[in-house]
Order: structure tokens, then sequence, then C-alpha cells
């Protein structure tokens, strides 16, 4: 992942990260209006997209339904600090990650390596000891990207995709809301850092409830998430 483009109106602030991506080792594009900046995400020319919620044109929001619409490059949405629903809402459209305005470009390029090491631990698909798991009617192939919920097929973006893959590889067992972070997300939790349990919301809505009309992701306060095993599952 070397290739990242940057839509944001800020002039000065494009100009910052450019120089900062480029001492890193990327190679990065910048956009400063909505509609252009969705065209040039769907080009296929780029590996991951910072895009702020306050755009020209079109919004953030409207660039990323777009881009979500046909790909799912990974998407870092920049937010106002302090500004919960614009966060909830980039989660919830299908972005990876968020930072809130200002930040400091150094969290940003820890942002870029998580999102890069989940994306090079899914590419050799034979290192996995695992490429398919089925709980109750759910069956999830890591091969072939898919998810099937009674013989549908259900879309997951690439975060909601390794999170059900964590749940359903540990269904019956609580995992923390720390160890999703670090294995989802990987990087550690926050305070007040929401953004797995904003995850888990929108996955618990693609999947819906189970046959028996029971949650299939159980919330344990103060704890963490489970994916429930149906009775009748080995």
């Amino acid at each position: 992942m070397k290739d990242i483009l940057v839509i944001d109106d800020d002039l000065e602030l494009c100009e910052l990260l450019t120089d900062y991506l480029q001492g890193e080792g990327f190679s990065v594009s910048t956009v400063n209006h909505g509609v252009t900046g969705a065209a040039e995400a769907l080009d296929e020319s780029h590996e991951l997209v910072v895009l702020d919620v306050m755009l020209p044109g079109l919004n953030g929001f409207d660039v990323l339904r777009k881009i979500r619409e046909q790909s799912r490059i990974p998407v870092i949405m920049l937010t106002a600090r302090g500004d919960d629903i614009d966060r909830i809402v980039g989660l919830e459209l299908g972005a990876d990650d968020y930072l809130p305005k200002p930040f400091n470009p150094r969290e940003l390029v820890a942002r870029i390596r998580a999102i890069q090491r989940r994306t090079e631990q899914l590419e050799p698909a034979g290192a996995r000891k695992t490429t398919e798991l089925k709980v109750g009617d759910v069956v999830f192939n890591a091969t072939s990207r898919t998810v099937k919920r009674g013989g549908e097929n259900i879309e997951l973006t690439s975060v909601e995709f390794n999170l059900l893959e964590e749940l359903l590889a540990n269904a019956g067992d609580v995992i923390s809301r720390e160890d999703l972070v670090q294995k989802v997300l990987g990087r550690r939790l926050s305070a007040y850092d929401r953004s797995i349990d904003v995850h888990v919301s929108a996955l618990r809505k693609k999947l819906g409830h189970s046959s028996g009309g029971s949650e299939r992701i159980r919330t344990v306060r103060g704890i963490g998430y489970i994916y429930c095993r149906p009775e009748n599952d080995a």
C-alpha cells in the first residue's frame, strides 16, 4: 500500500500531508473537490483514501457512498474534533477508520500502517489455517472473501469482514473490545474510541437476527462481544 489519495479542500493541509507522507515512502495525490475526488478514488490507481467530511461539490459522506457502491478501497475519514455524529455516520457508511482534526501526521501514518498490515495479512490466502467458518446459517469463506447467510450473499466492508472472522472463529466465547480493536483495526483501544462498536452495530444490521429471532452478536457489558452459537450447533 503505497499510493495514497487525499481528498480535502484545505490546500495547506494537503501540502503538509504530501510532504510528510512522501517522507514516509508513500506516493500522494491530492484532490480538493468532492465530485473530482469520488471519480479519482474509483479509477483504481490508488490504494487508500484520506477523505475530509467538509468538501465543495459533494460532502465527504456522499463521496464515501459513491466509493462504496463500487469499491472496497480503504478509507480514513477526517472529522471535526468532538463531532461524534460525523464519526459514527462515516463508519456506518463504510469508512475503515477516522481521525479528528486537528491531528498529528504521525497518527495518520500509524492508521495507514495498521490498515496496510491488515491488507497484507489477507493477501496470502494459503497462510490461513481455516478458509471457511460456519456458525448456524452463516458461512464465511476467507479464500473467496464471501459471506453467506442462509445461502444469500452479504456484502461487507473490509473491516466488517475481518470483524466477523474474529467473532465466528471465537463463536461462543467473549472477545474483549481491546482485543477486537487490536486484531481488527490494528491499533490499541483509546479512551472514548467507539469505532469498533459502530462496526459491530453495522455488522448486526447486515446479518439480521438468527432464525430464532435472537441477536447473533451479543454485547457483554463492560467486556466486549460474543457471537452466539445456535443451541443445535455442534
